[in-house]
């Protein structure tokens, strides 16, 4: 038996001292430490963090057995972790959809891998833990159901659609419900319509994130989104030409316009013929987060065409990696967009 008395208070003090990296305060502030146990000399608690895709787990582990390590009395300290992704909740008061955040994906012009980075990220978020769907906001031209290998119609439950899933993402798309090869000629109400029913008549599960995938340009669907959906924030994909900048740059000044919060820039298909670094130049010249620089992989061409995610296809080629991260970054920083503290603490 320790000739040390440990406390809670005790405890509790010591953890107030270790920093969660992305949102700047300390763990107890924030209400993450949960389920605190003191045993003579063994100390256990639970670390509930704000995202299961959290890039920073390993260091808040170090300084937290580090910080409880140096109390007299302990021998031995043991975190477990959970997770629980906090809410926008400007969604529950005005979407009737069990989610808890909204991010949309969009670029000044095609062909930069929009869906691509939508895709390999909802799949990365998945992979991570979180609960995660994918909606093609793309109404002219939906692509998300080849990247994922789906097809067929949707079931119908309570009168509302079911999504299609692959690899644990829940998926819906307007090509889930036209011919395939038929157009879609829509006028702008029409579309504003069918944008607002893609969300509220489809069952989606509960899910932590549900990432929008949108047509390219800055027309009716960006604004009939916008107006209609609370957006947590809004990622920008642009390539590294100057030309792909220049788009990628009036895409986010249409989100800004729009009120929504922008997240960050993407540069996509980035090296070899294309060059680098327009991306960098896109964020520096938004005052926004540069997040990732995606290498160009004719695997993510493959992997798209088959409906193979690359990381699922090449989880190790030096792409997948950087996708894997932007989606951890992105969470984090999304994260940081949704503090609301909630202490409790249940000590057994």
């Amino acid at each position: 038996m320790s000739n040390y008395p440990i406390t809670p208070d005790a405890v509790m003090k010591a953890l107030s001292t270790v920093q969660e990296p992305e949102l700047h305060q300390d763990l107890v502030t924030l209400g993450m430490i949960k389920d605190l146990t003191i045993r003579e000399g063994d100390v256990s608690f639970t670390i509930q963090l704000t995202t299961p895709a959290c890039p920073l787990r390993a260091v808040m582990e170090r300084d937290a057995t580090n910080a409880v390590s140096a109390i007299a009395g302990v021998t031995n300290v043991a975190i477990r972790f959970d997770a629980e992704v906090r809410t926008d909740h400007r969604i529950i008061g005005k979407l009737n959809i069990p989610v808890k955040n909204i991010i949309a994906i969009a670029s000044g012009k095609g062909g930069v891998g929009k869906s691509t980075i939508s895709t390999n990220m909802a799949v990365s978020l998945a992979l991570e833990g979180a609960k995660v769907g994918v909606l093609d906001a793309d109404i002219y031209g939906p692509n998300i159901p080849m990247m994922f290998g789906l097809s067929g119609r949707p079931a119908i439950v309570e009168g509302k659609m079911v999504p299609l899933e692959a690899y644990g993402v829940e998926v819906m798309s307007m090509g889930f419900l036209m011919p395939e090869g038929e157009a879609v000629v829509w006028r702008g109400p029409m579309l504003h319509k069918a944008l607002q029913q893609l969300f509220t008549d489809v069952l989606w599960g509960e899910l932590d994130y549900l990432i929008v995938d949108l047509p390219p340009g800055t027309g009716d669907a960006q604004l009939s989104l916008a107006q209609s959906v609370p957006l947590t924030g809004g990622v920008i994909v642009t390539g590294p030409q100057a030309v792909s900048v220049s788009d990628a740059l009036r895409g986010a000044t249409a989100f800004k316009r729009l009120e929504v919060p922008i997240i960050g820039v993407v540069e996509n298909m980035s090296g070899d013929i294309f060059g680098s670094g327009g991306g960098q130049e896109a964020a520096k010249k938004l005052g926004v987060d540069f997040l990732a620089r995606v290498p160009l992989d004719s695997r993510i061409r493959t992997g798209g065409d088959s409906g193979e995610p690359l990381v699922v296809l090449a989880p190790e080629s030096d792409a997948a990696l950087e996708l894997r991260n932007l989606s951890r970054v992105v969470a984090a920083k999304i994260s940081v967009m949704n503090i609301l503290p909630e202490p409790s603490l249940k000590i057994i």
